[in-house]
């Protein structure tokens, strides 16, 4: 599939309806909240989204992205590139509807007015939120890396008989 430049708003409902597919990029500069987050964003964000309708008759956008940014380790400060990647899925529902059961994987998008979603900040929401808490380097790659960061000792757990070990026995007679 040929990669396109994506729309920055589309309605759900009626890509659900064609089954459309998409698979393309964002440019860097539309995500000004994933600049804030990192250090840098290199390149454009790779995006690929599929609408349709699953089995519940759920309308859902599926999809799964993909950024290369520049993030401060927080062991030893320096910078690394490392590549943030989300997968999601989404029902769409106006801000006042009730909520349907969903499955476990599904998460909800409201609409706008004009039953339109805004894939720009959908993106980028997804992509803040795969980008770790902690940033660190590979400890072979981080020069503060060779010192392990566990406190403490762990006490040895002794075996202890299993408790059921009689009925098993009682079992066998």
């Amino acid at each position: 599939m040929e990669k396109v430049k994506l729309p920055n708003k589309v309605d759900p409902a009626r890509c659900a309806q064609n089954r459309l597919k998409y698979q393309g990029e964002y440019g860097a500069h539309l995500m000004p909240r994933l600049a804030e987050s990192t250090q840098g964003i290199h390149g454009d964000i790779d995006v690929s989204l599929d609408f349709g309708t699953d089995a519940q008759g759920l309308r859902i956008v599926s999809g799964s992205t993909r950024a290369h940014v520049l993030l401060q380790c927080q062991r030893c400060n320096e910078l690394f590139d490392t590549t943030v990647e989300s997968e999601f899925t989404y029902t769409p529902l106006r801000a006042n509807a009730s909520v349907p059961e969903l499955p476990e994987d599904y998460d909800i998008i409201e609409v706008d007015e004009a039953g339109e979603v805004s894939l720009v900040e959908l993106i980028e929401d997804e992509l803040i939120l795969s980008i770790p808490q902690i940033p660190t380097h590979e400890n072979e790659q981080c020069s503060e890396g060779q010192f392990d960061q566990s406190f403490g000792k762990l006490p040895t757990v002794e075996e202890r008989p299993n408790p059921f070990a009689i009925l098993e026995e009682l079992k066998r007679k």
